[in-house]
């Protein structure tokens, strides 16, 4: 266990020691939310040092510098430089050191907690180009939740309670290493499992996304230096982030749109704990299949749709969506012989990815099995995708990988120009390790697959590519098991093996009714009820004999 994982237990454990009777999925809005507050207090403060905006005297803190010298007419200059640095800018009677201060001397009021996050809504507004990325980012801290106590005294104390179990949290390795963002994803996986299949609105497990931003980096051009991602489903924007970890000594811009307002505000803290600075991240909350990604303008001033290097998504299974006629005018949808099924809506968010991906860049994306095999509308565009030499290759994943659903799920990698015209196959759900509530891919595991994926060949019982025709000849339809034969034949039996069993089972059969034959001499005429219970049972025995032969 790492030292991140073991702090995480350690919070958990307390947390669940606090909640008392308020459901996981609401508590995480506090406990997640304090911690990210105090990651931006505390960013501020180094930044303050960094670029010398105050005088520190021997002995003295960062944060009683800033409340002596940032009083008064000054404040706003201090606020002002803070937001056109950082995006954000909290005033000293607000900075997370003032606030556990107020909470050791029990002189903080209950007013003070929401004066708190006001004060820094207010001061985002310093800085417009990061508004979008920082405000109302605390909006689901309710801080008059009658779950957090019936009365206000009851409240505070519940806040006073999660400001102190944040403020323990020693976010440095044995190394010293900052490990606070590693922490914070490790908690958020902690929330997903507590939280059933409410879990599958905003988080994908790390194993899977490993899968995912494996594959899409594969084609990305060394010579990028501002690589693009872009997750138009994207929760609490873990998959976004382990794109990054599979590209070293490259900062990613990052992309992402998510309808739930609570978890888009999830991955705005988790991108930004990861040190995703503001300038580099563009989040939006909107609802993909109504509010597309807005076109982009290029240097002769000619409207486009905005393309990125590569797209990775987890989008929610056959949702509903509403296909009025009016979306075939859509460029997203129009050239794919029709829109998805009403109640289906998993082509619709694969194509929206596609639409939106370069034209040498690669997307993954995770689906239900269905899209494979289903007929009428979906058959349709599933031929069209394939016409177009657009489908790269469909990998079958273990069932029970996922918080929101027991279901095996598939992986399918699409690109707008590919070299060859075939479609490699992978079957993968036999590849995983059986968990208690939820099962792992191994690492072995991941690397099988990606292994497999690079060297485009077939493997026995695993892998095939299959040709045009091929796919032709199964009518557009790409059920893995059409192409990957994973048949294992039942062993061979061995007639002689079998006789001597039946012939040592007789013997033993033999052996017993002469014991228990030798006991019943032994009972006496008053036991006639259990001598008749052991007639029936060497009854039972003989017919056994004959039945075997």
């Amino acid at each position: 266990m790492s030292k991140a994982q073991e702090i995480t237990s350690q919070i958990w454990d307390m947390a669940n020691g606090l909640r008392s009777n308020m459901d996981a999925s609401e508590y995480r809005n506090y406990i997640l939310g304090f911690i990210f507050y105090r990651y931006l207090s505390e960013h501020q403060e180094q930044r303050m040092v960094q670029n010398d905006l105050l005088d520190i005297a021997d002995g003295q803190s960062v944060n009683d510098a800033y409340t002596e010298q940032a009083g008064g007419d000054d404040l706003n200059d201090y606020l002002e430089d803070l937001a056109d640095s950082l995006g954000y800018a909290i005033a000293p009677q607000y900075t997370w050191q003032t606030i556990v201060d107020k909470v050791n001397d029990n002189s903080i009021a209950p007013s003070d907690f929401q004066d708190m996050l006001d004060d820094f809504n207010h001061n985002v507004d310093l800085n417009t180009n990061a508004k979008q990325d920082f405000h109302g980012v605390f909006a689901d801290m309710n801080l008059i939740n009658s779950r957090l106590g019936q009365t206000t005294a009851a409240r505070a104390k519940a806040l006073t309670e999660i400001v102190n179990l944040v403020d323990e949290i020693q976010y440095k390795d044995d190394d010293g290493h900052d490990i606070l963002g590693d922490i914070y994803e490790f908690l958020i996986a902690e929330f997903a499992g507590n939280s059933g299949k409410k879990a599958g609105e905003f988080y994908t497990p790390h194993q899977v996304s490993e899968v995912l931003a494996k594959l899409v980096v594969q084609s990305l051009d060394p010579e990028e230096t501002k690589p693009s991602v872009y997750d138009f489903a994207c929760g609490s924007g873990s998959l976004l982030l382990t794109v990054q970890e599979q590209i070293k000594n490259r900062r990613l811009f990052y992309y992402g749109q998510e309808l739930n307002t609570t978890t888009y505000n999830l991955a705005r803290m988790n991108l930004m704990m990861h040190d995703v600075s503001y300038m580099n991240m563009d989040l939006r909350n909107a609802d993909t299949l109504e509010s597309d990604w807005p076109d982009g303008i290029d240097s002769q001033g000619v409207d486009h749709p905005r393309s990125f290097d590569m797209v990775v998504a987890n989008p929610p299974y056959s949702a509903h969506w509403d296909n009025n006629d009016n979306k075939m005018k859509d460029p997203r949808f129009k050239d794919y012989g029709g829109l998805a099924p009403k109640t289906k809506a998993d082509y619709s968010f694969l194509l929206h990815g596609l639409y939106h991906l370069s034209s040498k860049g690669t997307m993954a994306i995770v689906l239900p099995h269905g899209v494979l095999f289903r007929g009428a509308k979906e058959e349709k565009i599933r031929r069209a995708l394939l016409e177009k030499n657009q489908i790269d290759t469909i990998i079958g994943l273990p069932a029970g990988l996922f918080y929101s659903t027991g279901i095996p799920t598939v992986v399918m990698v699409l690109k707008k120009n590919k070299i060859n015209k075939n479609v490699l196959f992978i079957d993968a759900s036999n590849d995983f390790e059986k968990g208690k509530n939820q099962n792992l891919l191994r690492p072995e595991d991941i690397d099988k697959i990606i292994n497999t994926y690079n060297d485009r060949k077939d493997v026995d019982k695993y892998a095939h590519v299959a040709n045009m025709d091929q796919i032709q000849e199964n009518d557009f339809n790409l059920n893995i098991p059409r192409y990957v034969d994973t048949f294992e034949p039942e062993p061979e039996i061995d007639l002689g093996d079998i006789t001597k069993e039946i012939k040592e089972n007789n013997k033993k059969i033999e052996e017993n009714k002469k014991e228990l034959l030798s006991m019943m001499k032994e009972l006496t005429s008053s036991d006639e009820k259990i001598q008749n219970d052991l007639n029936d049972f060497i009854s039972m025995l003989d017919d056994e004999v004959k039945h075997n032969g």
